[in-house]
């Protein structure tokens, strides 16, 4: 019967392959927990700093006789969907209980948008568009630039780190960090308008006053889903007309 010899591994190499594969799953869990920071962190962030800093939506501008809600809205041709199964790329689910008015009565049908501060340069806004994805949406039935009321303008945001102000998927990213006096300019029918940031309020998507038109003055709101990356709550920044 043939011998077997049995030989024992040099130590060295023993020990460097330990090593090696100690090393290996060090940087496998650095790396992982660097992606779950980079999605966590920005919410996190969001909770901590931003939105203990904004208002709660409830008593937004100072109130004068507005529209009434079935008026701007449209609620009467709205089925409510299924939160879960919306597409955000849509501006009717933004805010499901308010519909989304089929009929465009403004003449105008687009018009250009800059945020200076955050890198958006002359974007599209599409009144009463229905595709997020391919422009800024400015919802029906609220008011054009430089009218009495506000147009409200819808913009849809991801990831800070994914920030693109070219990409209307993420153009709205950062939106939140706006400070009072940061200066919005609409190009709108051949004039220039130039709107500073007077407020910033967080709504539940069941708030559907902020889409109502009050009268008190020339103000427009940005909208976009907060806290970024997520569809939980509606951040706007309101803007007064100045020039």
């Amino acid at each position: 019967m043939q011998k077997l010899i049995y030989k024992k591994a040099p130590i060295g190499r023993a020990v460097s392959s330990k090593k090696l594969s100690q090393t290996i799953s060090i940087v496998m869990v650095i790396s992982g927990a660097m992606m779950v920071g980079a999605v966590i962190g920005p919410i996190i962030g969001y909770f901590a700093i931003i939105s203990p800093q904004l208002n709660s939506g409830r008593n937004m501008l100072s109130a004068l006789p507005s529209t009434t809600n079935s008026q701007i809205l449209g609620s009467n041709n709205f089925t409510p969907a299924v939160y879960r199964q919306l597409d955000y790329t849509k501006p009717e689910n933004w805010f499901p209980e308010a519909g989304y008015p089929s009929q465009n009565i403004s003449k105008i049908t687009s018009y250009n948008i800059s945020v200076p501060k955050i890198r958006i340069d002359n974007m599209t806004v599409i009144i009463g568009g229905t595709d997020l994805s391919k422009s800024l949406i400015q919802y029906p039935g609220t008011a054009n630039p430089g009218e009495l009321g506000a147009p409200v303008i819808f913009g849809h945001s991801i990831l800070r780190q994914f920030y693109n102000p070219k990409n209307y998927m993420s153009i709205f990213s950062t939106i939140m960090t706006l400070e009072y006096g940061d200066e919005i300019k609409i190009k709108f029918d051949g004039i220039n308008y130039v709107y500073k940031v007077v407020d910033k309020i967080e709504v539940k998507p069941e708030d559907v006053q902020i889409l109502e038109q009050k009268y008190n003055g020339r103000y427009l709101k940005l909208v976009t889903c907060v806290p970024e990356g997520t569809y939980l709550r509606r951040g706007v920044v309101i803007a007064e007309l100045v020039n």
